[in-house]
């Protein structure tokens, strides 16, 4: 989905069967040992007093808390806060009227005070922004946090999307992989040292660049949810690097010349859910890797590092997308649209025109972590022009476009992973560093809409 809601995967651990159930987890892990980011949703409430909940405008935002008012409370049980140390504490918020305070307490509504989160208009019940504040002494370890709304504004003044807990931790949690801070400060220093290349008068003055990355093959594998377990995830077509299988890494990725992708200097592995209409795949003929900025000023955007992964999306995600559903499917061609399925779930286009999906990736980075143990908790959308907070590096605004060779039907279609609604994608990277570093530093960090070469 698109949002900084991290729902965090339970470890896998033990059997294959459990480490099915994990992968496909929706839950605050229990298990991290140290957090260094836990992110709760919250929707994810084990009690409530005046919450009701309602779908975010944005896209892919789900659910928030919605209409919060004076005296309403949400508890959250099995919150890691990690070891002792400075946290910062964050909640995404929106508010049309009124001023107060969202009081973080442990154990009860009446205990010990955690932290106190201040809100204020953000000029709308749909527009989002994030408050932070520091803790320099908190309890450790699992915990139960009750929110609790105070306000002197008479009636509703708060909409709660997610809070999230960041702490210093004495090392990384199971399914945290920490960046190795030497290379990566290596790579930074490559990157600055760059030379931008002159920008022609008439370029369209839009931070961006592209891969166009032919379907390579497809596997029911996941090197990055499922790692080492081959033909454990549901089906999934694969773009880019043609190695990607189950047992991928970094080093493999980069150690492989063969790539669906031009450039050849993109040897990153891109996947998604496979689509079927009735029992036959229908496999994308390309996907359009777009590399783009959301920032008004994207001159700090750094490029990704080595190995960086992330995922976008939901697969558990199954809820009907009817006609003008955020992030839905549409037809691309002559004609457009003509129709809907019949459960209402698909568009079905003219016969001159096609299927085609955008699945838009966060662009807002913790700076210190390759991946996270659900793959979205070291990394947050941008929802008010700028990186900050517990995610203060600007990295490329990445999405998938993708066009399929088939115009639907009354019958609709699926996908390996369930309804539209559960439509997800997966970025490994293998970029070589330079190639990438020069297309950040020419076309995004100068704001000049660039080609797959790189070139204006």
């Amino acid at each position: 989905m698109h949002r900084q809601p991290a729902r965090l995967y339970t470890l896998l651990v033990e059997a294959l069967v459990v480490a099915l159930a994990a992968a496909l987890s929706l839950t605050v892990s229990t298990q991290q040992a140290r957090a260094a980011t836990v992110t709760v949703q919250a929707e994810s409430y084990a009690a409530q007093s005046g919450v009701a909940l309602e779908g975010t405008a944005d896209a892919g935002g789900g659910q928030n808390a919605a209409f919060l008012a004076d005296g309403d409370w949400m508890r959250f049980d099995n919150v890691d806060l990690g070891t002792a140390g400075r946290l910062t504490v964050s909640a995404r918020i929106a508010s049309a009227v009124g001023t107060g305070t969202i009081e973080l307490r442990t154990t009860s509504a009446t205990g010990p005070l955690l932290a106190v989160l201040q809100t204020a208009p953000t000029g709308g019940w749909q527009n989002w922004a994030t408050r932070t504040t520091d803790v320099t002494t908190h309890p450790t370890g699992p915990q139960t946090v009750f929110a609790v709304l105070r306000s002197t504004t008479p009636g509703d003044f708060v909409n709660i999307n997610w809070f999230s807990f960041v702490g210093e931790g004495s090392g990384p949690a199971a399914g945290w992989v920490p960046i190795d801070q030497a290379k990566w400060n290596a790579q930074v220093a490559q990157f600055r040292a760059m030379t931008a290349a002159p920008v022609p008068a008439d370029v369209v003055r839009v931070p961006e660049f592209n891969a166009t990355c032919d379907y390579s093959h497809s596997k029911q594998d996941d090197p990055i949810v499922l790692p080492n377990l081959a033909g454990a995830s549901h089906m999934h077509s694969f773009f880019g690097n043609k190695s990607t299988d189950a047992f991928s890494t970094a080093q493999s990725l980069r150690g492989s010349a063969a790539t669906t992708c031009a450039p050849a200097d993109d040897l990153s592995a891109y996947w998604i859910p496979s689509l079927y209409e009735g029992n036959k795949a229908v496999e994308p003929q390309n996907m359009i890797v777009y590399y783009g900025s959301r920032l008004p000023d994207p001159a700090a955007t750094l490029p990704f590092p080595e190995g960086f992964r992330m995922i976008a999306g939901d697969a558990k995600a199954q809820t009907p997308t009817p006609a003008g559903s955020p992030g839905q499917y549409w037809c691309a061609g002559a004609g457009g649209e003509i129709g809907r399925s019949t459960d209402g779930n698909w568009p079905v286009c003219a016969p001159t025109a096609h299927l085609t999906h955008q699945l838009v990736f966060p662009d807002c980075w913790d700076g210190k972590n390759l991946d996270s143990p659900d793959h979205k908790s070291h990394v947050a959308y941008t929802y008010d022009g700028k990186c900050s907070g517990a995610y203060p590096v600007a990295i490329p605004n990445l999405s998938f476009v993708v066009s399929y060779p088939t115009s639907g039907s009354a019958a609709g279609l699926r996908l390996a992973s369930g309804m539209a609604s559960s439509i997800h994608g997966d970025f490994f990277n293998a970029w070589d560093n330079a190639a990438l570093g020069h297309r950040v530093k020419d076309c995004i960090v100068q704001k000049a809409k660039c080609n797959s070469a790189g070139t204006f």
